[in-house]
Order: structure tokens, then C-alpha cells, then sequence
């Protein structure tokens, strides 16, 4: 063979399929679960054991990249079984499952905050049509997306993304915009935000903690609106656990709302959250239309709602999430004057969301998790780059 043809062609990376363990005391799901992952071609089951104990005396002879982790199981649960999982294994991708109940949405949220990363809600019906077409869509999903991210939720766990100094506004849009660079900034709209607009996906709930946390008074005069992608029950207990770790009340918004300055609201599960016109001012106005991007709540219905509303006054902040959602809402917040702010690669769970935004163009910053909260208050504050 010629050296110099072989030479030039590309080299190919094969990547090995994602091992995945499946945990469940139930026969049903571990059987459609194997089932499903056996038919993709970049995945495979490693194990399929019935309780948390088999899982965590198994692990290191499975050595999966990913494990679907029950709730409610007998010997050990899943959030008995998470943190010894866990601390064999620091760099393993843990999703736990669990029933449309309160209380598996409270240990859900626990999980996430104990390492897992993500949740999946299981359907009543395991067999159900409808509603496992959709649980299988979300789980392979997840587990594909995740799966190749582990390496980045290890450096999470063990503190590599720590802060360091923030970099004035005019340097870090001077560096977005050289050639070559992946995508341009554009200005921060003039006039001071009047709503804070937030999407979030896939490590959203962290994600959200820290932002919430880290906002301060400037947001006393403007309204927090949230879309973030769960099922119904779990957006109650997200509203409550976003105002513990907080301090600041955080509460799931109900139809026709009043938007009041300085009140946080939650878009329910299972609804989309649009913000509409009345006589005494800006509400909120739920839907059970169809799915947008897949997603109910759509991130896409807040924004495009929210830039015919304040215009140049909204400022949206797109966080680390799986698929693209957002970003028609985000362009259309920019169009009409307003700002958008995106969460950078390296502390994303998954740069999905943030990236369909700032390739599309509608970013003034890409920032670190870290960062945003005292880039929202400098906005808020009236400072400007």
C-alpha cells in the first residue's frame, strides 16, 4: 500500500460501548431495560441484579461506565446503595429511577445532592405503550449522553472545577469573537434586566442551588422565572429544596399567577409556563399543549413568552442540560434586545442546551456555573462592561 495514501487517511476512534449495570428488584423493568440497551449498537448490559447490596459486592468484577440505580429495593436502596457505589467507583455515572411519588422525588433530589446524576421517572405501566416509548426515549438518552461524560462528573466530585478569577466582561468577548474561535458574543443589552429567565436540564437541580444561593439583593426588584425539565411531584419538591439551600422563597407557580418583583417561580411538571399580558401586569399562564422539543415544560414557551413581554429587559440564563431546547427562545430573547447567558462546557453535566445557544449566536457570555450568580447581580445592580 502506498504510505503516503494510507498516511492521509483519517484515523478512525472506536469507541468501546458504554457498560451498563441495571438495578431493580423488579423482573419487568430489568428485563425491558436489558432488552432496550441490548439493541444499540454504542451500549451494553454489564449486569442486571436485583438489589443495591449485589450491586455495590459486583461492581468492581462489572466495572460499568453507567448504572441505572432503583429507588425502592429490598437488602439495600438505591440511596443507601449510591454513596458505596460511588466510593469504589468515583468516576461512575449513576442514574437513579424511581415512581411519580413525593417521596421518590425528595430521595431523587437527595441523590442527586449525595453524587448521582441524573433521575429518571419510571412510568405506573412498565408495559404502557405510550408512556415506556417515552421513558425508553429519555433513558437511552441519558445514559448515551452521560455515559461519555463521566470523566467530567469525576473532576465535578472531586472539586476540579474550582473558581478562579473572573476575567473582565471586554476581555472574555474580545477572546469569543477572534477567528476561529467557536462562536461570537454579542453586547449586553442597555437598559437593566427587569425579569431573570432561566432554562435547565440534565444537572439542573445543582445547577439551580448554587444560582439561587448566590443571587442577591438586586433581585428583590425582579422576578425569577424557571423551567426546568421534570415530571410532575418532582418540580414541588425541586420549589422546596431550591428554598432551603437558599433562603430565598422558591414556590411552584399556578395558572394565572400574578408576576410579583423579587418572587421565584417554579414551571410545574408535565406544563409548559408562558408569561402573558393582563391588566395588572405580566402573568403566568400554564399549558398542557403538546411537547416542545420533547420537553413539557419547554424552556422555548418561557422565553419566546418573556421577550414579548420586557423585550430589552429580559435577561435569560441557559444551564448545563441534553438536547437544544432553548435555543429558539434564547434567539428570540437577543432579537428583541434583550441578554442571554450561557453555562460553559467544563461545568456542565451535559453541554447540550448551553452550546445550541452559543453556536446559534445568542450569547453576550459563556461563564463557568461559579461565575453567573455574580454576573446576574452586576446586571441587576446596573453595572455594565
Amino acid at each position: 500500500m502506498n504510505t503516503a495514501v494510507a498516511a492521509a487517511r483519517p484515523a478512525f476512534v472506536v469507541r468501546k460501548p458504554i457498560q451498563v449495570m441495571v438495578v431493580d428488584d423488579a423482573i419487568v423493568v430489568r428485563r425491558q431495560l436489558t432488552r432496550w440497551i441490548g439493541d444499540e449498537k454504542d451500549m451494553m448490559v454489564s449486569a442486571c441484579l436485583r438489589t443495591g447490596r449485589e450491586a455495590v459486592e459486583q461492581l468492581e468484577a462489572c466495572n460499568p461506565d453507567v448504572v441505572v440505580l432503583d429507588v425502592d429495593m429490598p437488602e439495600l436502596d438505591g440511596i443507601s446503595a449510591l454513596p458505596q457505589l460511588l466510593k469504589k467507583k468515583r468516576d461512575l455515572v449513576v442514574i437513579m429511577a424511581s415512581t411519580l411519588t413525593r417521596r421518590s422525588a425528595e430521595i431523587s433530589l437527595r441523590a442527586l445532592s449525595l453524587g448521582a446524576a441524573d433521575y429518571i421517572s419510571k412510568p405506573e405501566a412498565a408495559l404502557d405503550a405510550d408512556s415506556s416509548a417515552e421513558f425508553r426515549r429519555e433513558l437511552l438518552e441519558k445514559i448515551r449522553n452521560l455515559g461519555r461524560r463521566g470523566g467530567l462528573l469525576f473532576r465535578q466530585r472531586r472539586g476540579g472545577t474550582t473558581p478562579r478569577a473572573i476575567k473582565p466582561l471586554a476581555e472574555r468577548s474580545k477572546l469569543a469573537t477572534t477567528p476561529g474561535a467557536p462562536f461570537a458574543l454579542r453586547p449586553f443589552a442597555l437598559p437593566r434586566p427587569r425579569a431573570l429567565l432561566v432554562g435547565s436540564s440534565t444537572g439542573g437541580p445543582q445547577a439551580l442551588g448554587t444560582l439561587i444561593a448566590g443571587i442577591g439583593d438586586a433581585l428583590d426588584r425582579a422576578p425569577i422565572l424557571i423551567a426546568q425539565h421534570m415530571p410532575p411531584t418532582f418540580t414541588t419538591a425541586l420549589a422546596e429544596h431550591l428554598t432551603r439551600v437558599s433562603g430565598r422563597q422558591v414556590r411552584e407557580a399556578e395558572h394565572e399567577d400574578l408576576i410579583a418583583p423579587g418572587a421565584v417561580y417554579v414551571a410545574p411538571g408535565g406544563r409548559h409556563m408562558r408569561v402573558v399580558r393582563s391588566a395588572a401586569g405580566p402573568k403566568i399562564a400554564l399549558g398542557d399543549d403538546a411537547p416542545i422539543n420533547f420537553c413539557r415544560p419547554s424552556i422555548d414557551a418561557l422565553l419566546s413568552s418573556a421577550a414579548s413581554i420586557w423585550g430589552a429587559g429580559s435577561l435569560a440564563l441557559i444551564l448545563t442540560g441534553m438536547g437544544s431546547d432553548g435555543a429558539r427562545g434564547a434567539g428570540e430573547i437577543a432579537a428583541a434586545g434583550g441578554s442571554v447567558i450561557a453555562q460553559d462546557e467544563e461545568t456542565s453535566v451535559v453541554w447540550g442546551m448551553p452550546r445550541a445557544v452559543a453556536m446559534a449566536g445568542s450569547c453576550s457570555a459563556v461563564l463557568p456555573l461559579w461565575q453567573i450568580p455574580a454576573e446576574v447581580n452586576r446586571l441587576f445592580g446596573g453595572g455594565r462592561a
